[in-house]
C-alpha cells in the first residue's frame, strides 16, 4: 500500500515539475517579448523617426536593427498567445511541444539575425561616434527605466540568445516527460529542430557573451576606455598586490587581462557598483612574463611590456601560476596571429598571377579587411550601395560597378566568372583608352610599403571628427610627405601631409589616447595616436627631422630603409590584432 503511495506522490511531484517548466517557458517568453518591443518600437521606431528627417541615414538603422520587426510580430502576435491559452486550460491539455513545433518554421529568422549580428555591432559604434544625434537618442532610451539602464547591446544580445534557451527548458521538460506521454513525439521533434538551430548560433553566443562582458567593464572603468570592439577578446580579471619600487608596501590593484593588452586598474569609491580607473594600459605586443622570488613577499611575479614594468603579488601559489599561464597563452596566441598577418602581407606580392597565368591559375583572393575602397576605382566601400566582391581573375577586391564583366576562366573548366574590368580587357583582347595619370593620391598602399622609411597602423583625428585607425606609410621617394591609407592593402590614400614646416608637439591632451602627438601648421592640425609609446617615438624620430625640410637619415645609407622596414614589420602584424 505505501509502495502506491510513494508511486502516486512521485506521479504527481513529476506533473507539477512538467507545469513549472511550462510556466517557465511562458514566464520568459513575456519578459523576451517586453525586450523585443523594446528593440522594435522605441529603440528602432526613435532612430528610425530621426533617419527620416535626413539626420543620419534610413539604411544605417534598418542594418543595424535586421529583421527585428518580423521576429518581435511573430513573438508578440503568434507564440506568446498560444501559450498564454495553453497555460490558461493546462489542467485538461497538459502540453507544450506542440506549441513550441510552430516556431521551427520561424527559425530562419533567427539565422538572419545572427549571421548580422557583427555587422550591426559595427554600423551601431561607427555611428554612436560619427553622428552626435544618433548618439542622443541612443543615450536618452538607456536612461529610462523601462530599458533597466542598460546599453542598447545588451538588449540586442537577447534574440541571439533565445533559441539556445529555448532548448534547455525544452531538454528540462523531456527529461520529466513519461516515455508514453502523448506529448513525447511533438517535444522530441520540436527539440530536434530548435537543436540544430541552437548550434548554428553557439559561434555568435561566444562573441555575444564576450561582447556582453566588454559592456560591464566598459562600465565599470566609467565609460571611458574604448574597449568594447568585437575584435577585443576578455582572457581574465583579479585582484592583484602591487609592489612599490621605493619602499616595502604592497598597493592594491585590478588586473583586466584581454587578447591585445593588459588593463593596470586602481579601485575607486564609487555608490554606483564596482568601479576602477586605469592607471596603465600594458600592449600585448612585446610583453614578458617572469616568476620571480622574494623573501618579504610570497607569490610574486613580473610582467614587462613596452609601456611599464609591474612587480605583481598573487593572493597564493595557484592564483599566481593561474595569472602567469593567462598571460603565457595570451602573448603566444598573440604573437601566431602576428605572424600569420605578416605572411598574408607577403602573400599579396608572392602569390600575384601574371599576366601570362591569368585564368589559367587561381589567383589569391585578398582578405576582405585588407582593404577600404575598390582595387580599380578608388571608391570607398560601403556595406549598402558598393559592396565588395572578388576578381575571379586577380583576385582583387572590387566594387560591382568594376565587377560587371564575364569571361571563360581556364582554370575553372572553361565556366564563365566574374571578373574586373582590367582582367577583362586582358583576357578578351579588347583595347582599352589610355586613362589618366595617377593623382598623388591613386599610389597603392602595398606599392610604398615595401620600400618605406616608416609606415604602420596610426589613430588619426582631424578637427573635431572622431578618431580613426588608418596605415601611415612615409616612402622613401618622398621622405618629406605622409601617406594616410584606410588599409595596408588600399590603391588610393584618403590623404597625405606634406611634412615641411609642420610643428610637432607630442604633449598629452586630457580628451587624447595614449601614446599621442600633433602636427600643427597654420590653421590646420593633425591629431595623431600610436600603439605604443615606443611606436611613437619612432614616427616622431623621422617626423622630427622631415618637418625641417631634411631627408631622415635612413634615406642616406645605402639608398635604403631597412633597418626601419625590418623594425615596421613586427609593427604592421601587432597593429592589425588591436
Amino acid at each position: 500500500m505505501s509502495s502506491v503511495g510513494s508511486t502516486k506522490r512521485e506521479l504527481e511531484t513529476n506533473e507539477q515539475k512538467l507545469f513549472k517548466i511550462a510556466s517557465e517557458i511562458l514566464h520568459t517568453e513575456k519578459a523576451y517579448v517586453t525586450r523585443l518591443n523594446l528593440l522594435d518600437q522605441v529603440f528602432c521606431a526613435k532612430l528610425m523617426e530621426e533617419a527620416n528627417k535626413g539626420t543620419f541615414p534610413v539604411e544605417v538603422v534598418k542594418n543595424i536593427f535586421s529583421n527585428i520587426s518580423s521576429i518581435n510580430a511573430f513573438h508578440s502576435q503568434f507564440l506568446l498567445p498560444d501559450l498564454e491559452k495553453r497555460m490558461g486550460e493546462w489542467e485538461s491539455t497538459p502540453r507544450i511541444g506542440d506549441i513550441l513545433q510552430k516556431l521551427t518554421p520561424f527559425l530562419k529568422m533567427y539565422a538572419e539575425y545572427v549571421k548580422n549580428f557583427d555587422k550591426a555591432m559595427e554600423l551601431l559604434k561607427q555611428w554612436t561616434d560619427r553622428s552626435p544625434q544618433f548618439k542622443a537618442i541612443i543615450q536618452e532610451i538607456q536612461s529610462q527605466e523601462v530599458c533597466g539602464f542598460l546599453a542598447l547591446q545588451h538588449h540586442m544580445l537577447e534574440p541571439v540568445q533565445r533559441v539556445p534557451r529555448y532548448e534547455m527548458l525544452l531538454k528540462d521538460y523531456l527529461k520529466k516527460l513519461p516515455q508514453d506521454d502523448p506529448d513525447r513525439r511533438d517535444s522530441e521533434k520540436s527539440l530536434e529542430i530548435i537543436a540544430t538551430a541552437a548550434t548554428h548560433s553557439n559561434s555568435a553566443i561566444r562573441k555575444s557573451d564576450n561582447l556582453k562582458k566588454l559592456m560591464d567593464i566598459y562600465e565599470m572603468l566609467g565609460e571611458e576606455e574604448d574597449i568594447v570592439n568585437p575584435s577585443n577578446e576578455f582572457i581574465k580579471e583579479g585582484h592583484i598586490l602591487k609592489l612599490a619600487a621605493r619602499n616595502t608596501s604592497a598597493m592594491e590593484r585590478y588586473l583586466f587581462l584581454f587578447n591585445n593588452m593588459l588593463l593596470y586598474c586602481v579601485p575607486k569609491f564609487s555608490l554606483g557598483g564596482t568601479k576602477y580607473t586605469v592607471r596603465t594600459r600594458i600592449g600585448i605586443d612585446g610583453m614578458k612574463v617572469l616568476e620571480t622570488s622574494n623573501e618579504d613577499y610570497p607569490h610574486t611575479f613580473q610582467v614587462s611590456g613596452k609601456e611599464r614594468m609591474l612587480e605583481l603579488q598573487a593572493s597564493s601559489e595557484q592564483d599566481k601560476a593561474d595569472w602567469i599561464k593567462a598571460f603565457q597563452e595570451t602573448i603566444e596566441i598573440f604573437q601566431q596571429k602576428n605572424e600569420s598577418f605578416k605572411n598574408a602581407l607577403k602573400d599579396v606580392e608572392e602569390v600575384s598571377v601574371s599576366n601570362a597565368e591569368l585564368g589559367k591559375r587561381a589567383p589569391r583572393w585578398i582578405r576582405d579587411n585588407e582593404v577600404t575602397m575598390c582595387m580599380k576605382c578608388k571608391e570607398s566601400f560601403n556595406a549598402l550601395t558598393r559592396r565588395r566582391h572578388h576578381c575571379r581573375a586577380c583576385g582583387y577586391v572590387v566594387c560591382w560597378k568594376c565587377s560587371d564583366n564575364k569571361v571563360a576562366l581556364q582554370y575553372d573548366g572553361n565556366k564563365t566568372n566574374k571578373v574586373c574590368r582590367d582582367c577583362f580587357s586582358i583576357l578578351t583582347g579588347e583595347t582599352r583608352s589610355e586613362g589618366k595619370k595617377k593623382g598623388i593620391l591613386e599610389i597603392e598602399a602595398a606599392q610604398i610599403t615595401g620600400s618605406s622609411i616608416m609606415c604602420g597602423f596610426l589613430q588619426y583625428c582631424e578637427k573635431n571628427k572622431p578618431w580613426q585607425k588608418v596605415w601611415g606609410v612615409i616612402p622613401e621617394k618622398e621622405g618629406l610627405v605622409l601617406y594616410l591609407y584606410g588599409a595596408p592593402q588600399d590603391v588610393k590614400a584618403q590623404c597625405t601631409i606634406p611634412l615641411l614646416g609642420y610643428c610637432v608637439d607630442d604633449g598629452a591632451r586630457t580628451t587624447d589616447p595614449p601614446a599621442s602627438f600633433h602636427l600643427s601648421q597654420s590653421k590646420s592640425i593633425h591629431n595623431f595616436a600610436a600603439e605604443s609609446e615606443e611606436l611613437k617615438q619612432r614616427w616622431l624620430k623621422v617626423i622630427r627631422v622631415a618637418v625641417t625640410g631634411e631627408v631622415p637619415e635612413c634615406l642616406q645609407t645605402n639608398g635604403g630603409s631597412a633597418s626601419v622596414t625590418d623594425n615596421n614589420n613586427s609593427q604592421e602584424g601587432g597593429s592589425d590584432s588591436s
